[in-house]
């Protein structure tokens, strides 16, 4: 995983590629194309599909702009397409599905910003040259007209993509003042491609940055989560804090980067959040699936308390007592504020509290009963829990790091031992609820519920208790309450 941009690229395998990628997708293109020429209209491939055949990243999602309105596009499509949606109608795009080819189609935009407002003003473009002047970046600013196949690069696209540069088609300061969106998705695009920023492009985000505010938290969580699912976050995390970005949106993670006392007795968290992020990108593996937010999410979280807790003490030592549960309060808050679903608010928080519990285990010395509350107070956020343990460790200390390995090793082989005999994962006492009322001779009230968490502690202290100990035991509870 690079800390900087990748190696330009050469003209001629970017030339290569747009030919391939554009016969792949030709029967798709041309047959459109076709139709819109035929009523007069114009189309063009153009954006993120024309860049990524550049790059050799092949994708059924296909993106068009149009001279025709959304009304024309919606009847040249009947009786081609699919399927046919318009949810996207108010910004001038119809959508629609043929075959395994997702297909969108929208009108020659020119799209502004009001100063005080959260959503663009819309209007219609007259020309291909205007909507692309005004897209974001320049690599996303270029187009191949249909069914002809004539490219279009009105702004050095190709040599920006082949120096893998991100620049703005006009001036940065004009661009981030339509939409300054475009300031996270510059960082979200460098983390997507491996692309640097242009030196003009990071002073406007810098001078800027307090625009993003006018944006909706909504839009601003789907780039985050866009570029923190990238194939490298690290240039897009370090492009938002060093701009000032962080500040705003994610303000906890420019927080990390205390400031060293002079002796140098902590490591920098800022530098040991991003590396557990790349070392949990590495574990992402063992859950099977592509980019996971939740995991990645919560690695970048999981030490957000650390500045509001740290002490220093005598002997030179500095403490951060607590972070744990203070950053897991932390965490849900931001994402809160960032209108992030209750169950991935959940599950981060869940993990960034937990982080630190297996330093409890030391070389083993938990309990079966500490094992079995490990399991359950993790629930189903076990297998990231075990990736997040993992990848917490940042020392340079090899002998140190082999030891914290070998013990995690061992918990994860207690845990499938249990697992095994006692099925942790869905834990619960031996006793239910109906079953405690007909013993006890009480109806539904408190003392069930203190009964049943009774039966749930002596099932995580002894295990599986047999029917008649578990009523055994429950009685005794009752008689000494």
């Amino acid at each position: 995983m690079p800390d900087a941009p990748l190696p330009p690229l050469q003209i001629v395998d970017v030339q290569r590629r747009v030919g391939a990628e554009l016969d792949r997708i030709g029967p798709v293109i041309d047959e459109l194309g076709a139709r819109f020429a035929g009523a007069g209209e114009e189309l063009a491939l153009v954006g993120g599909p024309v860049r990524d055949a550049m790059l050799g990243r092949l994708q059924n999602d296909l993106d068009f702009t149009t001279s025709a309105h959304p009304d024309v596009t919606e009847r040249l499509l009947r009786g081609w397409a699919d399927a046919i949606w318009d949810m996207g109608r108010a910004f001038g795009t119809i959508g629609c599905r043929k075959g395994p080819w997702q297909v969108e189609i929208t009108t020659y935009r020119a799209e502004t910003y009001d100063p005080a407002s959260r959503k663009p003003d819309v209007e219609y473009g007259d020309s291909l040259a205007g909507d692309l002047g005004r897209r974001d970046f320049t690599v996303n600013a270029m187009a191949v007209r249909v069914p002809g196949r004539e490219f279009e690069d009105l702004h050095g696209g190709v040599v920006d993509l082949a120096q893998r540069v991100l620049r703005t088609p006009g001036t940065p300061e004009e661009s981030f003042s339509d939409d300054p969106l475009r300031m996270m998705r510059a960082a979200r695009f460098a983390a997507q491609l491996g692309f640097t920023v242009a030196p003009e492009v990071v002073a406007a985000m810098t001078a800027m940055a307090g625009r993003i505010e006018i944006i909706s938290a909504e839009r601003v969580r789907d780039e985050l989560v866009k570029l923190v699912c990238a194939p490298y976050p690290r240039l897009g995390l370090t492009l938002l804090v060093e701009t000032g970005l962080a500040g705003h949106v994610l303000p906890e993670l420019p927080a990390l980067a205390l400031e060293r006392d002079e002796h140098h007795r902590h490591k920098d968290v800022y530098e040991h959040t991003l590396t557990v992020l790349e070392q949990s990108i590495d574990l992402e593996h063992r859950l099977g699936s592509g980019p996971d937010f939740v995991s990645r999410f919560a690695a970048l979280m999981h030490d957000v308390g650390k500045p509001r807790t740290r002490r220093f003490e005598s002997g030179g030592i500095v403490t951060f007592h607590h972070h744990d549960v203070v950053g897991a309060k932390m965490t849900r808050k931001r994402m809160r504020a960032l209108r992030f679903s209750n169950h991935d608010i959940d599950a981060v928080s869940t993990l960034v509290e937990l982080h630190l519990r297996f330093h409890g285990y030391g070389s083993g010395e938990w309990t079966d009963s500490a094992v079995r509350r490990y399991v359950r107070d993790a629930g189903d956020q076990l297998e990231r829990l075990h990736i997040l343990t993992r990848a917490d460790c940042t020392t340079r200390n090899q002998r140190k790091a082999d030891r914290l390995r070998r013990t995690y090793d061992s918990l994860e082989e207690r845990i499938a031992h249990l697992s095994e005999q006692e099925e942790l994962a869905s834990i619960r006492p031996d006793l239910d609820g109906n079953e405690i009322m007909g013993i006890l001779g009480i109806g539904p009230g408190r003392e069930v519920g203190e009964a049943y968490r009774f039966l749930l502690e002596l099932r995580m202290d002894e295990g599986n208790l047999t029917p008649d100990e578990a009523r055994t035991r429950l009685l005794e509870w009752w008689a000494h309450r």
